[in-house]
């Protein structure tokens, strides 16, 4: 059974800077792509970033790009999510999910929307 617990989120001023992990159990880690999403309320679930199974070709929505940097290291089954020159835009419910296959997922749609897929999430609230 897949199992994906994210930490690591919080309030945080404009500006600000902060580090999401994802820690992955019940499959073979190393052999999928991974992705964070995100959900503000109020607002449909978007891809955030992905990374292929090797770590080797990393992906960014154009909202995030040069802000967040997103890595894997799988001999600990973690992913990671380094968010720097953080927006109010950026508030969210962060989400770990895991790609069907060895690539990442940007186009994760209705996949990402079922709850199987991805972890319980991690708030990001963006606020002076």
């Amino acid at each position: 059974q897949v199992q994906l617990v994210e930490s690591g989120g919080g309030l945080v001023q404009p500006g600000g800077t902060l580090r999401l992990s994802c820690v992955a159990s019940g499959f073979a880690f190393s052999s999928y792509g991974m992705n964070w999403v995100r959900q503000a309320p109020g607002k449909d679930i978007e891809w955030v970033s992905g990374i292929n199974s090797g770590g080797g070709t990393t992906a960014y929505a154009d909202s995030v790009k040069g802000r967040f940097t997103i890595a894997r290291d799988n001999a600990k089954n973690t992913l990671y999510l380094q968010m720097d020159s953080l927006k109010a835009e950026d508030t969210a419910m962060y989400y770990c999910l895991k790609s069907p296959s060895a690539y990442y997922f940007s186009r994760a749609g209705d996949y990402a929307k079922d709850s199987a897929n991805r972890g319980q999430g991690t708030q990001v609230t963006v606020s002076a």
